[in-house]
Formats: C-alpha cells, structure tokens, sequence
C-alpha cells in the first residue's frame, strides 16, 4: 500500500538521493533550479510516497517563485516540480497520486495556489491538471526550455501579465 504524507517528514538524504535516481546527477543545471534558486520548497504543498515497509517511492516538491515584469511589479507563483518517481516504481501511478494530492490542497484553497507553472508534459498535464502553455510564451526563464513545456494553471481571478521573467520569489521587492 503507497501513503502520501507531507515532505516535511523525509530525511533531506533520501530526497537527493530519490532526485539523483529518477534525474540524474547533472540535474542541477536543468532551468527549474534556476527559476526556484535560493528558495526552500512550500512545506504544506510537498509531498512524499511512501511504501509500507517505510521505504520513499517519491516526492512533489512546490518552490515560491515569481514573474517579474519590470522593476516595480511582482506577481508571485507556485512552481510544481520536480514530480519524481523512483525508478522501478514509474508508471505506476505515483506520481499521479501525488499530483492528486496537490490538487487537493488547490481545490481546498491552500495559499500560494492562485497561479501554478512547472515545466512538464502539457499532454499530461494539461489533460489530468488544466496546465496549457497558452499563457506563458512571453515569460522568459533563466536558461533553456521547450517553450510548450512551460506551463501554468490559473486559479479563475488572476490575470497575469503576457511578459515577464521567471525566478525565485524575492519577498520585500
């Protein structure tokens, strides 16, 4: 049986190591670890899979991050991801639940939610979540990306701006 608790439980260890295995170890130059650099993951939007042996299947991990359009506005976001699975453990509906999850705390009106973005599959995503990358081919992002990958998923009152750039939420700017 697979539990989904809060992140906030796993020994920082485990996650890496859960990372380096789905990931690989030269993940840290992806452009997802630019955008949230210096910032420490949303404890109430992360999760951990957990098998009943105590063993860590994989983690949701949520970053505050921003569009900054110009000097003087901010709009504050959630970035989603990494959504990592441990390697014999994908396909097997992990991950899902722990998209599921986060949904959950979403639709229940959890703060930091109002403007989700992740790079991720938009077939996927945009299916099971409501991500499209309709909105986000202005935004610039501090390294590469396939633009169709950039997504966001709008709570229905926010509007944000068609250009920006995205990067770690920087409080007191």
């Amino acid at each position: 049986m697979i539990c989904i608790q809060s992140l906030g439980a796993i020994m920082p260890e485990a996650i890496e190591a859960l990372l380096d295995a789905a990931f690989g170890v030269d993940r840290h130059a992806r452009t997802a670890y630019r955008i949230r650099a210096g910032m420490h993951w949303l404890s109430h939007l992360s999760f951990a899979a957990m098998d009943d042996a105590g063993s860590l299947l994989g983690i949701l991990q949520c970053w505050p991050v921003a569009l900054r359009c110009g000097e003087e506005r901010t709009h504050p976001l959630t970035l989603v991801g990494p959504v990592a699975v441990a390697p014999a453990q994908q396909r097997g509906g992990i991950g899902r639940r722990m998209m599921d999850a986060l949904m959950a705390q979403v639709d229940a009106g959890a703060p930091d939610t109002a403007t989700l973005v992740m790079i991720g599959d938009p077939e996927y995503y945009g299916r099971f979540y409501g991500f499209s990358a309709d909105t986000t081919g202005g935004w610039d992002v501090p390294g590469p990306v396939e633009r169709h990958r950039l997504l966001a998923k709008y709570a229905p009152c926010v509007m944000l701006p068609e250009r920006g750039t995205l990067g770690p939420l920087q409080l007191g700017r």
